[in-house]
């Protein structure tokens, strides 16, 4: 016995220095083409283009899928690419008698506008159960015969797979999913409002669901074959060639091409997994999508890893040859021209707490933290900030840790509605707020409020446009003159005295009402969890500066909502993230028929000025160019002026890369930015051995100790065993010599 516990130590001892340390992927991996990241919280929920909404879905959503049009990947100010389509072709107009008009007409006399966008041939589809045909022609999963999903949960369980090429009717059959019943899809209200005869076509399809949920359960279950039946805003005039019919002019539309609501789905895939059985076996577009993009879904188990591998049908795309200035120091050039991708497999491993998550990048062994979310970098620059052996650390491993200034930002809005912030009841009245606005914003501290609260990752806002949007105005030319003088091309912040003065005509000197010599008393409505107590405290200091007392009334979000719902907030802290690099996604949070109150609008203040909406619905038909951007700057400066935000800052998101990661540039627009990835596996598999020497010492000294142990438990035996065995013949011993003297 003691000899087999000796044999097991050893053998644990000598497993042991064979064995990885931490490392979430097997021994002698670190070699290959594979990208290791992380995913927390949950699987991605939902696969299927229609339904999916969330962040954590888009590393897989814009690798497996290809939309008509994306993003180019190093250009800023954002600038549309096709995908699968050949080019971005511009739409034709026309009036309500179907007359073609002119390109440069005035977006009101447009009654349509008709896209016909050409598709890129020999596209094909990563190989899919769905399209698995035998030599007949016959599918050889539909339909599915009984048992034959026997032990099928992964499309790796099924021994046959197949594809075909990419057509525009797998666009059109997309569409009209996004309008059925059976799909649930937060873009559909977007798109019914805009293409034509898509409400329509969704409230038949509901009608016709209503009306099958009375027929026998086999027939309510059947697929439902959209194919049979479309609508006319969404055609397909041939294989290669879609047609979408948008109501009016909407510039904008072409954005919503390059998400993945509008991506192709095949009809072989919609009616392989809708049959008995596949929802039991967790068979789905939601699980396993079937798309053309550069790579597609090989391994899935839930809540612990998903892979996804090249997709061998995927034609290759070739890299970007330009993009912003820097980009070439940074080396995100060197691979011009090269046809992604460039990654074999792409590995995502569950990581429910971000501390082990990021002692295993550390490590080496993530070689980037997650791959969709750009608080990372951000956490860790401030964290080389506060420490200098943070600091020393991170440069020593070679993290590149960037950043980019997102398009998404904080403003502090003025209620347009409210007496004394607002616009105000006469034209005095009227130019005696603004100045009480003004006043405010200069006093307000943002730069300071970055500093402390967003540890300078962030950049203060001069208006509401931020970087990467075509009509941002970086300093001096977009500096806010209202609230910031300009010294050697840098904005500095006005001084507290002209806020006094502005204060005074406004008709409130040193902070008291000039009539009824009562202080001024500002309310800010927080919403639940937004602002710390020391956050609140410095806004308070922040205008106590001019004397003027800030009361903050705390409610819960649903409260809140309530407020700004109907008009009693005064001033408040919000946030917009773009949907798309428009200046329309931004501009119009300021747009009076979008204010809130009156029209159910995303105007939050309620702000209105005929001015500004005149150019709004001017700038909003316009597509990009020089006039667009002048109309951007003029409706900034009316904004600026009259001040019914403070314009806060544009928030920072950033990459943490290993040394190893090539072609890494952090965004929150560009959503497919694992295809533009390379890594050099050989020199991530030198680091890992160097950074991971395993200290052995202990497990030898616990085995010397095992060591010890198993021998004094053999000398421990052998004395029981060389006691027992004396008492033994002692007690035979004295047996014979009874026995001898009981002999006559």
């Amino acid at each position: 016995m003691c000899g087999g516990l000796l044999a097991l130590l050893l053998t644990t001892l000598s497993a042991c220095s064979q064995a990885p340390v931490n490392s979430p992927y097997a021994q002698h991996s670190a070699g290959q083409n594979v990208l290791y990241t992380a995913f927390s919280q949950r699987s991605p929920k939902y696969l299927d283009p229609a339904s999916s909404y969330s962040t954590d879905e888009t590393p897989f959503t814009y690798s497996i899928y290809e939309p008509l049009y994306g993003y180019d990947y190093l250009a800023r100010p954002y600038k549309l690419i096709p995908r699968a389509a050949a080019g971005i072709d511009q739409p034709r107009y026309y009036d309500e008698r179907g007359r073609e008009l002119a390109q440069d007409v005035p977006g009101e006399q447009v009654a349509v506008s008709v896209y016909d966008i050409r598709i890129k041939p020999d596209i094909r589809y990563a190989p899919h159960p769905a399209f698995a045909r035998d030599r007949t022609g016959e599918y050889f999963y539909w339909p599915l015969k009984p048992g034959q999903l026997k032990g099928k949960f992964g499309l790796d369980d099924f021994e046959h797979t197949g594809t075909r090429e990419l057509v525009a009717d797998d666009y059109v059959y997309a569409f009209r999913r996004l309008a059925s019943p059976r799909v649930v899809s937060p873009i559909y209200g977007i798109m019914a409002e805009h293409i034509v005869g898509m409400r329509d076509y969704g409230e038949k399809l509901k009608e016709e669901e209503a009306a099958r949920r009375a027929a026998p359960e086999a027939e309510r279950q059947q697929w439902l074959d959209l194919r049979k039946q479309g609508f006319d805003g969404v055609q397909a005039l041939d294989d290669h060639t879609l047609r979408i019919k948008v109501i009016g002019k909407y510039p904008q539309f072409k954005y919503w091409l390059a998400m993945t609501f509008t991506a192709p789905i095949p009809w072989e895939a919609d009616r392989f997994y809708h049959q008995p059985g596949m929802a039991e076996h967790d068979l789905s577009l939601n699980t396993w999508p079937a798309g053309t993009g550069p790579y597609m879904l090989v391994e899935s188990i839930p809540n612990r890893r998903h892979v996804m591998a090249r997709n061998p049908n995927f034609r290759g795309e070739p890299y970007p040859c330009s993009g912003e200035p820097g980009d070439q120091r940074e080396g995100l050039l060197d691979d011009c021209g090269k046809l992604t991708p460039f990654i074999d497999r792409v590995v995502f491993s569950m990581e429910k707490e971000s501390v082990p998550l990021l002692g295993k990048f550390i490590q080496g062994y993530y070689d980037v933290p997650e791959a969709d979310r750009g608080e990372y970098g951000v956490a860790m620059r401030v964290a080389a900030g506060d420490s200098a052996e943070k600091a020393a650390l991170y440069a020593d491993h070679g993290l590149q840790l960037r950043s980019t200034t997102e398009a998404q930002m904080y403003y502090m809005g003025f209620n347009w509605l409210d007496p004394v912030v607002g616009a105000g009841d006469t034209p005095e009245q009227h130019e005696k707020n603004r100045k009480l606005r003004q006043a405010v914003s200069i006093a307000f501290d943002w730069e300071q409020f970055v500093a402390i609260f967003q540890n300078d990752q962030a950049q203060v806002a001069y208006g509401p446009v931020p970087p990467g949007v075509l009509g941002y105005q970086d300093a001096p030319a977009g500096i806010n003159r209202e609230i910031y003088t300009v010294e050697d091309g840098l904005a500095v912040r006005k001084p507290l005295e002209e806020a006094k003065r502005l204060l005074a005509e406004a008709g409130y000197p040193d902070g008291r009402d000039a009539r009824t010599g009562r202080p001024l008393i500002l309310h800010f409505d927080s919403m639940g969890g937004m602002g710390s107590s020391a956050m609140l405290d410095w806004m308070r200091r922040q205008l106590a500066a001019i004397n003027i007392q800030l009361e903050v009334r705390a409610t819960d979000y649903n409260r809140f909502q309530d407020k700004m719902r109907n008009g009693s907030a005064q001033m408040y802290l919000w946030g917009w993230v773009a949907d798309y690099p428009d200046a329309e996604n931004f501009l119009f949070l300021l747009y009076g028929p979008n204010a809130k109150v009156t029209y159910g609008g995303e105007n939050a203040s309620n702000y209105h000025n005929p001015e500004f909406d005149r150019l709004f619905e001017q700038m909003r038909f316009l597509d990009d160019g020089p006039q667009k951007e002048a109309l951007v700057h003029k409706m900034t400066a009316i904004a600026q002026h009259d001040a019914p935000w403070m314009f806060g800052y544009f928030p920072k998101s950033g990459g943490a890369y290993q040394a190893w990661v090539h072609n890494a540039k952090p965004t929150q627009m560009v959503r497919n930015t694992l295809q533009y990835m390379r890594i050099d596996p050989a020199l991530r598999a030198q680091k890992i051995r160097q950074w991971n020497v395993p200290v052995w010492w202990p497990l030898w000294l616990l085995g010397a100790l095992g060591l010890a142990a198993v021998g004094l438990i053999w000398r421990v035996a052998q004395q029981r065993d060389r006691r027992t065995a004396l008492a033994a013949a002692a007690v035979q011993e004295g047996a014979q010599r009874g026995k001898e003297e009981s002999q006559p």
